[in-house]
Order: structure tokens, then C-alpha cells, then sequence
């Protein structure tokens, strides 16, 4: 008998080894290169390899609807089949080539599936129509509440529906070999068709899940990792002097505490959605995206680097349309490699269980300076950030940030003890090694 007075464990499935430090990097196919194919992206893997990414996630694949289109491509997350790629992308054989290809430099290659909805002229419309959920008249219907009229519902009432959504998935983890997938709009599918579809994809090779939803019980047994929507808005609201250091408390408070200790949230300060509809990373963050992209790696969490940011791409890629992004030698390059370098190389900073926790550190300006120390066995790192548009000069009390430290950036030396009073700038960091 089960004693009920046992903790239960929070997680249940096993991330993949390979995850440990791991980056993820999402292309955006259609505007990665001037060409928008798959084989033209598999060039760029060397460099995304060298600036430190793990895992490459591709926006989707597959075929793009006609009936309803949105602007003159449509949008890749209105599904015409399931099992094809779409011809303006390539092939099977270039999707294979590419996964070939990420595989022997190290990478790992996850798809973005959409399993809530489908393009109204989907092969399955006609094929199952009884599959699909209805409206009030009892027609197709999209997604309510929202503007996704290029789209309807599936009906995951049906045993079918479900049967057909595992099988397709895995059918591209046999067939290209990838390594999991990002699943759009995760929670608007029931949990218990995830966690079968994990059970079923493990049995063929372990996978990396992403839920793009933010939902604790999404961790259990079919994902590893949810997105960290309202650190995204917590941080965009301290950008614009609409918050304070003080409103991050929320986020980090329930992210220790609600949340299973063996988990992964993706930290993000631009993705295909904020930059199409809400604004590039430098609408969005003006003068505190350094400083919110230092909190997004060295903080708890997987970074995420949107295509293009590493050449501060400063334009907003239309969603509808070919809008290819202007490639530059640009310092947000070496920026994410010197971050990611340090990621992988300190086992403290690592992902899900593998890393430590966030301890806070109070300062003496807690409302415009966050400070913590993350810290295990074999190293330990202290982060300032000044997130305010006006210089802090700050002291610190006891606490994990005693001691002698080397600082990330510059190099130099710093001993800090009860004494020590640290200047930063307006939107400035300092990320110290111990």
C-alpha cells in the first residue's frame, strides 16, 4: 500500500542527459536566409554551434493552408497535413539532411507542433469531420476568443484524434530522426494526451518537450520545460518603468515554490510572437535588454536566442510574408557566446535539477537592484543587476556572496565582505565568479 503521507515526486519523466546546460535557438525558416529553405538554414548550424546553442527548434514544417489564408504565405501554425513538409521549405530528404547535420556538430533538433488546430482545408476535414470540434450551430470553429479565423479546432474528445496526433508525432522521430518537439498552445490540449504522447515518443529515443504554456502540472510526466510568459512581462513592466525589481519576487518566489524542483521554464526576451506583434527586444527593453538578457541565462532557467538577435536585429519580421532578416556582424553576438560559454562551463548555472537554486541577496536598494548567488559544490556565481535608469551605489548584508570573486566580463578581481559597496549603472550587471 502507498503511504499517503509520502511526497510524491514532481516530476516523473526523465529529461534527456543531453539537456543538462543546454541553449535553445529558434529559427524562424521562412526568414532565416534569403532562400527560406531547410538546406539553406543547415549552412548557418557551424555558426549556431559555435555561439553555444544546444538545441535548434524549427518553427513548423509542414504544409501551409490556403482556404483562409492570412496575408500571402499564411501562417506555418495553420496545418495542412501533418506528415509532409512543405515544398517552399524543401523536402523529407533536406529535413533529414538537417537533422543529419545539427546531430554531427552536437545539436539537437526539435519541430513546433500544433495539435490544437488545423488549416480548414487539412486533408482530415474531409477525411474526419466528425473530429472536429463545433460551435453553437454546429459548424467548424477556431480557436474561441481569439482572431485565428485561418484555423479550427480539433476535438480531443475522440480517441481517434488522439491516435492519429501520437502516431503523426512520431512518425518524424522515426522517420528524420528529431529530438522532440515545441508544442504550440500546449494547455489548450488536455495533459493526459501529452503525457501519453511522451510515454510513446521516449519508447522510441529519449526527447526534449517544450509546452508553450506556463502551467506547473504540464512538468509531471509529459514536459520539460514551459514557457516563462510572466517573467517576460515582469521584466518588459520593469523596462518601461511601470514595476519594480520588487514585482520579480512574484515570479521567482512561485517559480521556487509552486513549481517542481526538477523543471525547466524558458527564459526569453524576443521570440516569433513578441517580435511580430509586440515589438523587436529593443521596443520592448530599450537600455535594460543587456541586463534582462544577463538575468535570462545566469538566472534559473534555459535561454532562449531568437534568429537574429545575435545581429541585433532591430525590425519587426512580418509573420505573413517573406521578410528575411538583414544578416550583420554585431556585438549581441559575442554578447550570447561569452553568457552561453559561461552556462555550459559552470555547473551551478545548469539546468532543471542539474543546477542550483537562486539565492536572493539582499542590498541595500532592493526595489532597483536585484542581486543572488546561485552555488554548488563545484562553483558558484554571484549576479548584480541594476534595473533602474539611474546609477545605484549598494552594500549587502550576510549572506552566500561572501568572498573572493573573479568578474565575467572584465576579469577583474573583486573581495566582497560586510564593507563592500558596489556602483553599477543604469540598466548595468555584473556577473561574478567564484
Amino acid at each position: 500500500m502507498t503511504d499517503p503521507y509520502q511526497p510524491a515526486p514532481g516530476v516523473e519523466l526523465t529529461h534527456p542527459e543531453w539537456s543538462r546546460s543546454a541553449t535553445i535557438y529558434q529559427i524562424n525558416t521562412r526568414q532565416f536566409t534569403a532562400e527560406g529553405t531547410l538546406a539553406a538554414a543547415a549552412r548557418e548550424l557551424p555558426r549556431l554551434r559555435d555561439l553555444g546553442v544546444t538545441i535548434v527548434w524549427l518553427m513548423p514544417i509542414n504544409p501551409i493552408g490556403e482556404v483562409n489564408r492570412k496575408g500571402t504565405l499564411g501562417s506555418p501554425y495553420a496545418v495542412r497535413d501533418y506528415l509532409a513538409v512543405n515544398p517552399e521549405l524543401g523536402t523529407l530528404e533536406d529535413l533529414k539532411s538537417f537533422v543529419a547535420q545539427a546531430h554531427s556538430l552536437g545539436l539537437f533538433v526539435i519541430l513546433d507542433w500544433v495539435a490544437n488546430h488545423t488549416a480548414w482545408d487539412n486533408h482530415l476535414v474531409t477525411d474526419h469531420p466528425e473530429w472536429y470540434a463545433r460551435d453553437w450551430k454546429g459548424e467548424f470553429t477556431p480557436t474561441p476568443w481569439w482572431d485565428w479565423d485561418d484555423i479550427i479546432d480539433l476535438d480531443y474528445e475522440r480517441p481517434e484524434v488522439r491516435r492519429y496526433m501520437t502516431e503523426a508525432m512520431a512518425y518524424w522521430v522515426r522517420e528524420a530522426d528529431v529530438d522532440g518537439y515545441r508544442c504550440d498552445v500546449a494547455g489548450m490540449v488536455p495533459t493526459d494526451f501529452w503525457e501519453n504522447v511522451r510515454r510513446e515518443l521516449d519508447a522510441i529515443k529519449p526527447v526534449f518537450m517544450l509546452a508553450e504554456w506556463e502551467a506547473r502540472d504540464l512538468h509531471v510526466r509529459a514536459f520539460d520545460m514551459t514557457y516563462a510568459w510572466s517573467w517576460n512581462d515582469t521584466m518588459h513592466h520593469i523596462a518601461q518603468g511601470k514595476a519594480d525589481v520588487e514585482s520579480l519576487y512574484v515570479y521567482y518566489a512561485w517559480n521556487a515554490k509552486a513549481y517542481p524542483r526538477d523543471i525547466m521554464r524558458m527564459m526569453f526576451v524576443s521570440n516569433h510572437d513578441k517580435n511580430a506583434w509586440d515589438g523587436t527586444e529593443y521596443e520592448m527593453f530599450g537600455d535594460a535588454v543587456h541586463a534582462a538578457i544577463v538575468l535570462s541565462v545566469i538566472g534559473e532557467g534555459m535561454p532562449l536566442l531568437y534568429n537574429g538577435q545575435e545581429a541585433g536585429n532591430d525590425k519587426r519580421l512580418e509573420f505573413f510574408e517573406k521578410d528575411p532578416i538583414v544578416w550583420r556582424e554585431h556585438p549581441m553576438a559575442e554578447f550570447y557566446r561569452s553568457l552561453f560559454a559561461l552556462k555550459h562551463a559552470t555547473s551551478c548555472l545548469w539546468n532543471a535539477a542539474w543546477g542550483a537554486r537562486m539565492v536572493n541577496v539582499r542590498n541595500s536598494a532592493s526595489k532597483q537592484v536585484l542581486s543572488f548567488v546561485r552555488a554548488d559544490a563545484a562553483s558558484r556565481v554571484f549576479c548584480v543587476l541594476n534595473l533602474s535608469p539611474a546609477e545605484q551605489k549598494v552594500t549587502f548584508g550576510p549572506g552566500p556572496h561572501l568572498g573572493r570573486w573573479r568578474e565575467h566580463f572584465t576579469g577583474a578581481a573583486l573581495t566582497v565582505d560586510d564593507e563592500t559597496a558596489l556602483t553599477v549603472e543604469a540598466w548595468g550587471y555584473r556577473v561574478f565568479v567564484g
